[in-house]
């Protein structure tokens, strides 16, 4: 099966609003190599479940595509086209499991020794379509909070190392509410500035109250899920046969109600959900991971303006086995070692937020959780200083917000 030959009936399976987007742009999809088709197409089969801003992207691409005559496509896609795959490939039901076939097919450029021509012919493709689809405009600066250390008690080890020469410290925070006082400024934050899946709260634990301004994802309340899919994993594990590529394909055809979530739930929400624990790796038993994950993926897909992700203590390590089956469930918390995890997992949020449109005006805020150590950067402060200043945290997040 080539791309030449597709036919609108062929995408039949697909979601109402991703077959509609495809077969609303057959033509373009038909000039393109075999060896690139299943890559958009992996991403177009979801499209119904995804965020508002993975839709946009996807929308501006297929325009992209449909406006180039046929010399500016074979210009454009000489790398792909220049790539072979086997004829096994080529039979491979693309369509239907285009994540299956690029798998499949990452395995056999490797093989041939061609995955470095398909990084480049990627790299520039991409470099080339960002510079065709510049971001919309942001209606707010961009805002990450991240609160660490819950329960511990004290900890004399300076937090923040790796993010105090890009921001101020402040050693006088006043702790009192200010979890509510977090929360509060976000929600606000929210409806002063409401965008479809643009504000989250995510939490390693329970949620503390949530504002329907908000999206709100926490671990605890996903327990049923987790429960259900280590049950199902262990169960795929104990068949003959079983490896870890034919574990990772049964993860990635899964659906929300295999794993107990209700159909007349948030499509796109669960969807998302239950993606944190099919394709996230130890995001099943340990919150902490759980927690550094989910805002990986809410800065990476919906691109949230606003994400305020609270880490919780994490269950002790115990021996894998244990860990996959649920079993001792109640062997105890390590909280010193979650607010290391908390502290090294703010790090990567920054980083993360750094990597999207408008990084140079966005805001960041990390604060021990009951403590008075907290650091923010945003572009109104200077880098690499402390402050001894007493202050709040409603007002430190005036300084963060602008």
């Amino acid at each position: 099966m080539l791309p030449r030959d597709l036919q609108p009936e062929q995408f039949a399976g697909y979601p109402a609003e991703a077959r509609k987007l495809t077969v609303a742009h057959l033509g373009a999809l038909r000039q393109l190599p075999v060896s690139f088709v299943p890559s958009l197409l992996r991403e177009v089969i979801d499209y119904d479940f995804k965020f508002p801003a993975e839709r946009s992207a996807i929308d501006k691409e297929l325009a992209i595509l449909s406006s180039l005559s046929q010399e500016q496509i074979t210009e454009r896609f000489r790398g792909f086209a220049q790539l072979t795959i086997s004829a096994k490939l080529e039979q491979f039901d693309w369509i239907n499991e285009p994540a299956q076939f690029v798998e499949q097919q990452s395995a056999y450029l490797w093989t041939t020794h061609q995955l470095d021509a398909f990084r480049r012919a990627a790299t520039e493709y991409g470099t080339r379509l960002q510079a065709e689809a510049p971001p919309d405009p942001m209606p707010v600066r961009r805002l990450g909070i991240a609160v660490i250390g819950q329960g511990v008690t004290s900890y004399d080890v300076p937090l923040f190392r790796n993010l105090r020469a890009h921001g101020t410290y402040f050693g006088q925070v006043k702790p009192e509410n200010g979890l509510e006082l977090l929360l509060g400024a976000v929600a606000e934050r929210a409806k002063a500035h409401p965008v479809p899946y643009g504000h989250w709260y995510v939490d390693g634990g329970s949620a503390a109250d949530c504002s329907p301004a908000l999206t709100c994802v926490s671990y605890n309340a996903l327990e049923p899920v987790r429960a259900a899919l280590l049950k199902n994993i262990d169960a795929e594990i104990a068949r003959p046969g079983m490896g870890p590529e034919q574990l990772r394909t049964h993860l990635a055809r899964l659906t929300p109600p295999d794993l107990g979530m209700k159909s007349e739930g948030n499509a796109v929400l669960d969807r998302f959900q239950m993606k944190l624990f099919t394709e996230g790796s130890g995001t099943q038993i340990f919150s902490t991971t759980f927690a550094q994950w989910t805002a990986r993926e809410v800065l990476r897909r919906a691109q949230a303006l606003t994400l305020l992700v609270r880490f919780a203590p994490r269950q002790r390590q115990r021996p894998m086995n244990e860990l996959l089956t649920n079993v001792h469930s109640n062997a105890g918390v390590d909280a010193t070692g979650s607010l290391i995890d908390g502290d090294m997992a703010a790090y990567y949020q920054w980083i993360n937020q750094q990597r999207l449109p408008g990084a140079d005006q966005s805001s960041f805020l990390v604060w021990f959780e009951g403590h008075s150590q907290a650091l923010v950067i945003a572009p109104t402060l200077p880098r690499g200083t402390e402050s001894s200043s007493a202050i709040d945290l409603g007002k430190l997040l005036s300084l963060a917000a602008g």
